[in-house]
Parts: C-alpha cells; structure tokens; sequence
C-alpha cells in the first residue's frame, strides 16, 4: 500500500521519462523559431573534433516542424546505435549469469560469512555493493539482498536502516564512483571521445575515499543504535519488526554456493581484468570489451550447465531489462538531433560560456557539476543523463577549457550522489517498501551523507580541474 502510494505521488510529480524527453524535444524544436541560429566552426585535433570558441557567428534561422520532430526519432536511434547494442550487449551477458544464480549465491554467502564479525560487517558488504555497483552497474538488483541486509543487521544489534544503507548505499557509492561502470561513465565516455574507463586511477581514489567516508557514517549510528536501541529512527518500525518475526519464526538462509557458481564468479572476476588489461594496454573500446562480456557470458552459461536455448532465452532476458536505458539514450540523441539541425546548439552553448566566461576557472567545472546535479531529478537515468547532457556539455567544456575527463567526472558525480534519497527513485522507494522504513525516516537518516558525499564530490571535481585530469 505504502509503495503504491509513493509510486501514484511519484506519477503526479514528475512525468515519464519517455515523456519528459519528448516534451524536451518539442521544445527544443520550438526554440529554433525563436532562439538565433548560430555555429562554432570545428576543427580535428588528434582526431577529435573540437570547436573554436573564438569562432561563433550567427547564421540563417533553421526552424524545425512537426515532421522534423517525427524525423529526429528515427535519427536519434540510429546515432546511438552503438551505444544501444553494447548496452545490450553487456545486459545480456549479465543476463546469462544471473540466470546460473552465481552472482545472487555469492553476495549471500558473503554477507552470511560476516555474521558474528561486527567491526567488519559494514565495511565488507559496503565494499562488495560498491565493487559491483562500480563494475556491472548493481541497481535494481539490490532489491534482492535488502531483507537479506536487514536480517544481518538486526541480528548484530542494529536495525532496519543500517541493512538498507549496507546494501543500497554500497551499491549507489560504487555506481556514482564508477570506476568501472559501463552504463554510466562508459556511455558520457563514448560520447566524449574519450577512451572507454580512461583516467581510472583518480575514479579509483574517489571511490575509497566515498567508500571510508559512508562506512565512518554507517559504524557511528550502527554503534549508537548497539549501545541504546531506542536512540533509533526507526524504533517504533524495529519493535514492531520483532514482534511479527517472533510471531512468524522468519529466519534468512543462505544460498548455496556450488563449485560451478564459484567458477562462474571468477569468470566474472577475470572478465573485468581482461577489460583492464585491455582498455588500459591495447586501447580497447566498445566492440572488444562487448566481444569481452559476450565471450564470459557464454562461457558462464556452458560452466553453468545451461543447455544453448537457455544461455540464448538468459541473454535475451538481461538484454530485455536494457530496453528502457536503449530507448532513452536514442530520444536523448534526437533531442540532440533538433538542436543541432535547427542551428541553435551551438548559440546555447555560446551564451552559457559568455556567461561563465568571466568567473575564475576552477568555477567552470564547479558549474557543470551544478548543472548535472539538478538535470539529475529530471532525467535519473545514468545512460539517459549522459545521452542528453553529454553532447552540449563536451564542446563547453573544450571552450571554457575544462578537460573532457573533468566533465564526465562533473557528469557521474552530479547524476548518482542524490538518486538515494530522491523519491522519483522507484528503487529506492521498492528498496523502503521492503524493509517497511518511512521514507522521511530515510531521508532524515541519510541527508547528512548526501551533503557529504556532494562536498567529496566538489572536492574532487575542483582537484581534476587544477590537476588538468585527462586524457583530453
């Protein structure tokens, strides 16, 4: 009932984001009637193309029509056709594991081994979510583990909050920090030019210092909870808790964990070093690194004792779930399609540097990251956010002269850091409905970190703009 409630609030507040896209579309061709058409000349640098923004001119007004919006969709698709198929590509792969049940069996029998070990409980699952969320993306699928984290967590003394914060915090730390994550910094990194999980290193320095940061906070409320259980915010929620448990005899077991699933596990380990040594030593890009997940899909299928059929219905299924993200990132494209075919990309791009032209540097960076943050409550999705903000983002920054790196570091940063407290998250919101947490509870428990992570956030994208981060 309660998450049917937030879910009917959430349809009122803000529309779908297939909506919200097209809307932005028919906007945007209505601006090219109004806003001067204008255009930066480009030139090839290390066979890049970046513009001159010494260059700018106005020219012929190039308004678009209805049949230029129905014409930008199709375009749209096919720009972001490579990025679709390895979103597709890497779902599918995931799809296949899933399906031989290695991934879900080995967080289980992680968080059960901790039982008993208090002073590490927190940090190791924290480090667990957060690794996968920085390498396959964990989202939705955290859903899975929070009664299995509420569980743990009670059982050590603590309470209902601490077991959502393990598993859905460690999982939004790691997707936001995104060493690895090819639904995010992948994507704004293709659309960048940039090459696929270049600058790793300071992203890997991001997410321990988050990771310290969230699991400092978890331990200080996990121990004042330990000390006097009614110093929680959840008191009343935990009481009843005890009372249905004792009543019901509920009781979380692990999954098994078979030879065969272990196997899986380190194939899927080994897939992310082959993806390292190749990205980092070869230059490798998307085609290799789906020939890659492709590759360790299958062979996770095969190790599994799925029959072809099953490997081919388990690659469809996770495919099937990166509909949604595809689909986004190609109305992001024709968004980008009607701006640049109405001539007026450029002169907004032109009119946000003119008005940040005159601040110190280091604020040119601190404004992109701005601008993510609040697109963020529009457009929460990672692959969408890059897909529209990306494009006009990437020849800002090279006018203002903030490195690409930077503002895919501006990009990641701004859309993940908030996506835990906001409530048009329909995971986070499925993440409460579980655990039976009040969402204002939730928000009064995790704002402080939010601030916290938004300040480790400023520091670090101020730290890349004065170190020149880069490539590019």
């Amino acid at each position: 009932m309660v998450s049917r409630l937030w879910s009917d609030m959430r349809e009122l507040r803000v529309p779908h984001t297939y909506v919200l896209l097209f809307a932005f579309i028919v906007i945007a061709a209505l601006m090219s009637w109004i806003v001067p058409a204008g255009e930066f000349a480009r030139t090839m640098v290390d066979g890049r193309e970046v513009i001159d923004p010494n260059s700018f001119k106005y020219v012929a007004q190039q308004p678009q029509g209805i049949f230029d919006i129905l014409k930008s969709l199709p375009a749209g698709f096919e720009r972001s056709q490579h990025i679709s198929y390895f979103l597709f590509i890497v779902g599918g792969a995931f799809g296949v594991m899933n399906q031989t049940g290695a991934i879900e069996a080995a967080l289980s029998r992680l968080v059960h081994a901790l039982r008993g070990k208090e002073t590490l409980v927190i940090p190791s699952v924290l480090l667990i979510m957060g690794i996968a969320g920085s390498t396959i993306g964990l989202s939705e699928e955290t859903i899975l583990f929070i009664a299995l984290g509420v569980t743990l967590a009670r059982g050590m003394g603590y309470d209902a909050l601490v077991g959502v914060g393990m598993i859905g915090l460690g999982a939004g730390l790691g997707f936001t920090s995104g060493f690895m994550n090819p639904f995010s910094v992948g994507v704004a990194q293709s659309i960048a030019d940039l090459p696929l999980f270049s600058g790793i290193g300071l992203r890997l320095v991001l997410f321990g210092v988050v990771w310290l940061a969230t699991t400092i906070y978890l331990m200080r409320y996990a121990k004042k909870v330990k000390a006097d259980p009614t110093q929680s915010l959840v008191y009343e929620e935990e009481q009843a808790a005890k009372a249905e448990e004792a009543a019901e005899g509920k009781k979380t077991e692990a999954l098994t964990f078979s030879r065969r699933q272990q196997v899986i596990a380190a194939i899927f380990v080994m897939s992310f070093v082959v993806i390292a040594v190749g990205v980092i030593g070869y230059g490798w890009y998307i085609t290799e690194i789906g020939a890659v997940f492709i590759g360790a899909g299958i062979l996770a299928g095969m190790v599994g004792g799925l029959k072809a059929g099953q490997i081919a219905d388990g690659f469809i299924e996770g495919a099937k779930d990166m509909v949604y993200a595809a689909l986004i990132v190609g109305l992001a494209q024709s968004l980008i399609v009607i701006l640049e075919d109405g001539m007026i990309i450029d002169t907004l791009i032109h009119a946000m540097s003119d008005a940040i032209a005159n601040l110190p540097s280091v604020l040119s960076a601190v404004g992109i990251y701005v601008v993510q943050i609040i697109i963020n409550f529009f457009i929460s999705s990672g692959s969408g956010q890059a897909a529209v903000t990306m494009p006009i983002i990437v020849p800002l920054a090279d006018a203002l002269g903030v490195t690409r790196q930077t503002a895919v570091l501006c990009y990641q940063l701004g859309n993940g850091f908030l996506d835990s407290i906001m409530p048009m998250s329909g995971i986070l919101m499925a993440q409460l409905a579980i655990a039976k947490v009040p969402y204002s509870k939730w928000v009064k428990f995790a704002m402080p970190l939010m601030l916290i992570w938004l300040l480790i956030g400023l520091v670090f994208v101020v730290g890349a703009h004065v170190m020149g981060y880069g490539p590019f």
